[in-house]
C-alpha cells in the first residue's frame, strides 16, 4: 500500500492549477442517463472516484470515453440495458446513489445498492428516498438494495427537505427534469455544485429556476438532448492549496480560483492572518507577518464554512497563537484526523462535535495514518510545516479527491514524494 513522505521546512512559491470539482463531476456524470444523446464534460478531474463512476455507468450500458488525458469525458446512454447498480461498485463510493433519480425518471425503474464511501458518519439515504416518493416513486428496501419503480412515470410534486442535503437535492433535481408537471424543492442545497448541475441540465433542455437558492422550481419536459459542459472549479481542492503557504510561508497563486466559491473560508483566513488577493488568473495567497492567529470555526452548508475544509483548517490551527474551537455540524465522527495530529505534537481536545485546539510552537514529523479523504491531505499539509519527516499511510483515500498532489506541491517547492507499497 502506497504512502507519502513529507519533509518539513521551506517556503512555497509558484502556481498551482486547480482541477474541476470532484463533487460536481460525480453529479454531472449520471446526468447522461437522462438522455439518449451524447453528454460531454470538459475540465474533468482525474481521480479514482471518477473511474468508479465510469465503471458504474458502463455497467448500466452507458458509453464513457476518457479523452485529453482524462480531462474530457465523452458519454452516451443510448443503450441502457441494465437497471441494477451492483453492490460491488456502489460500495466504493457514496455518490453512486445519484444514478437512482435519472434511471427512474427516464425508464421508470431502477435497482440500486445502498452506497458506501468515507467512514465519516451515518449519512443515511432516507432524504433521497422521501424526495423521490414525493414525485410518485414506489420504493422498497430489500437485501441491501433500493428497488424503485414509477410505472406511469414520475409526476411533479413538492419536496420539503427537513434538513439540507446536497446529494438528495441533486438526485431529485435530475429526476424532476423528466417528471410530468412542476416540482418545487424547498430547503434545497445551495452549493456551487448544485448550480453547476442545473446549468448543465438547462443546456440539455431542462427548465429550472432558483438553483443556488433554497427553493428550486423545475418544470418537467418530455426529453432532454445532448450538451457539452465545463465542470466548475473544485472549491475544496482550491481551499486546501490556499492553506499550503499559510503553513509554510511564501506566496502561491491558485490558477482558476474564485473567491465566490470560498467566501466563508476566506473570512476565516483573513482573521487568522492570511491574505487572499484576486489576480487575472485566479487567487494569490500569502501569510502575513507573524504567527497564524487562532480562530473559531463552525461548519455549515454553503455558503457557510465547508465541512470538507475542516480537517485542513484544524491542522493549520495546531500551530496558531492561542486556542481555537472547531464545531462540526454536518457530519458526526469527522474528527478522526485529530489523534493523528496529536501524534505530531498537536494539542487537541475532542468532545462530541467540538474540538478545542491549543496552538503549539511547532509540529514534529511522525508516522500517521489517513482515515478519510480530507484527513489524508490535512496530514500532508501538517507535515509540510513539521520538523523532520512525516509518513502518511493509507493514501488511497487521497486518490479519491486530489489529482497529482505530489506533483502540484513539488512544483511550488514542497519536499514530498510518493513511496510505492509492496
Amino acid at each position: 500500500m502506497d504512502s507519502i513522505l513529507v519533509t518539513g521546512g521551506g517556503e512555497l512559491n509558484g502556481q498551482i492549477p486547480i482541477a474541476g470539482a470532484k463533487n460536481a463531476c460525480l453529479t454531472l456524470m449520471p446526468a447522461t442517463l437522462l438522455s439518449d444523446e451524447p453528454l460531454t464534460l470538459t475540465n474533468a478531474p482525474r481521480l479514482s472516484d471518477i473511474k468508479t463512476m465510469t465503471e458504474l455507468l458502463q455497467s448500466l450500458g452507458a458509453e464513457v470515453t476518457s479523452l485529453q488525458d482524462g480531462k474530457v469525458l465523452a458519454m452516451s446512454s443510448h443503450n441502457i440495458h441494465n437497471h441494477t447498480a451492483d453492490y460491488d461498485i456502489v460500495r466504493k463510493m457514496r455518490a453512486s446513489i445519484l444514478v437512482l433519480g435519472p434511471m427512474l425518471a427516464r425508464d421508470g425503474h431502477a435497482v440500486v445498492s445502498l452506497p458506501g464511501g468515507c467512514a465519516i458518519g451515518a449519512r443515511p439515504v432516507d432524504l433521497h428516498l422521501k424526495a423521490l416518493e414525493a414525485l410518485g416513486a414506489e420504493l422498497e428496501l430489500k437485501d441491501g438494495y433500493i428497488h424503485a419503480k414509477a410505472p406511469g412515470g414520475l409526476k411533479g410534486g413538492t419536496v420539503n427537505f427537513p434538513l439540507v442535503s446536497v446529494g438528495a437535492t441533486e438526485n431529485v433535481l435530475m429526476a424532476a427534469t423528466l417528471a410530468k408537471g412542476t416540482t418545487v424543492i424547498n430547503n434545497a442545497a445551495r452549493e456551487p455544485e448544485i448550480v453547476d448541475l442545473a446549468d448543465c441540465l438547462c443546456k440539455m433542455g431542462a427548465q429550472i429556476d432558483g438553483a443556488g437558492t433554497s427553493t428550486i422550481t423545475v418544470q418537467g419536459v418530455d426529453r432532454l438532448h445532448g450538451a457539452t459542459h465545463s465542470v466548475v472549479t473544485d472549491r475544496i481542492e482550491l481551499g486546501t492549496y490556499m492553506l499550503a503557504p499559510a503553513f509554510c510561508g511564501g506566496e502561491v497563486e491558485l490558477l482558476g480560483g474564485r473567491i465566490d466559491l470560498v467566501e466563508a473560508f476566506c473570512e476565516k483566513l483573513d482573521a487568522a492572518g492570511i491574505s487572499v488577493e484576486e489576480t487575472e488568473n485566479g487567487l494569490k495567497v500569502a501569510r502575513r507577518n507573524g504567527r497564524i492567529q487562532a480562530v473559531d470555526v463552525t461548519t455549515e452548508p454553503f455558503p457557510g464554512f465547508p465541512t470538507d475544509l475542516q480537517a485542513q483548517m484544524m491542522a493549520l490551527l495546531c500551530t496558531a497563537s492561542g486556542t481555537s474551537v472547531l464545531e462540526e455540524k454536518i457530519f458526526e465522527n469527522r474528527f478522526m484526523h485529530a489523534p493523528e495530529l496529536i501524534r505530531m505534537g498537536a494539542q487537541i481536545d475532542v468532545h462530541g462535535g467540538t474540538a478545542t485546539v491549543t496552538g503549539v510552537d511547532k509540529l514534529k514529523g511522525a508516522p500517521v495514518m489517513a482515515t478519510d479523504l480530507r484527513a489524508s491531505v490535512s496530514l500532508i499539509l501538517a507535515g509540510l510545516a513539521a520538523e523532520g519527516e512525516t509518513v502518511v499511510s493509507r493514501v488511497y483515500h487521497l486518490d479519491r479527491g486530489y489529482e497529482h498532489v505530489v506533483g502540484k506541491l513539488s512544483a511550488v517547492g514542497a519536499k514530498i514524494e510518493r513511496i510505492k507499497g509492496q
